[in-house]
């Protein structure tokens, strides 16, 4: 589809992410500091071209927390309009593996629900808080520092 001044495509490009929230059955949420910015936020990454969404979030999970998940259900749609980014956030629970650091990360936790507050941007505390909420999904936007109310 192109735009009629023959410029090319008028249709925005978007990147798409996908997320764990992993909750454990004490009610904890699977947390990493990441290695490239010290930030703690959920596990995730960009989809794949050919990957389904589900298989992405069993991956990144995977590759980021040494933990392996079953995908309960799609939580929240979140997207970040500074950058393009769309990100799906899967609830999963946890069925094997073991919790540790890896090449993206230099923390892996168990974390509260207040624990997620004081530690996680608003932006990324919100995406693990709405997978504990029944009433998903949540469709939120954001700037990549604040939601969009």
């Amino acid at each position: 589809m192109s735009n009629s001044t023959g410029e090319g495509p008028s249709t925005p490009l978007h990147s798409v992410s996908v997320a764990g929230a992993v909750v454990r059955e004490d009610g904890r949420l699977l947390a990493i500091r990441r290695r490239d910015n010290g930030a703690w936020e959920l596990p995730g990454g960009v989809l794949e071209i050919a990957e389904a969404p589900e298989d992405g979030v069993v991956r990144e999970v995977w590759e980021e927390t040494g933990v392996r998940v079953e995908v309960d259900q799609l939580t929240g749609v979140y997207k970040n309009t500074t950058r393009g980014i769309v990100a799906l956030v899967f609830r999963c629970k946890p069925s094997g593996g073991i919790e540790q650091p890896t090449s993206e990360s230099t923390a892996v936790e168990w974390l509260t629900p207040e624990q997620v507050e004081e530690r996680m941007s608003e932006v990324y505390a919100v995406r693990l808080l709405d997978a504990l909420d029944s009433s998903s999904p949540h469709v939120r936007t954001h700037d990549g520092k604040r939601l969009s109310h």
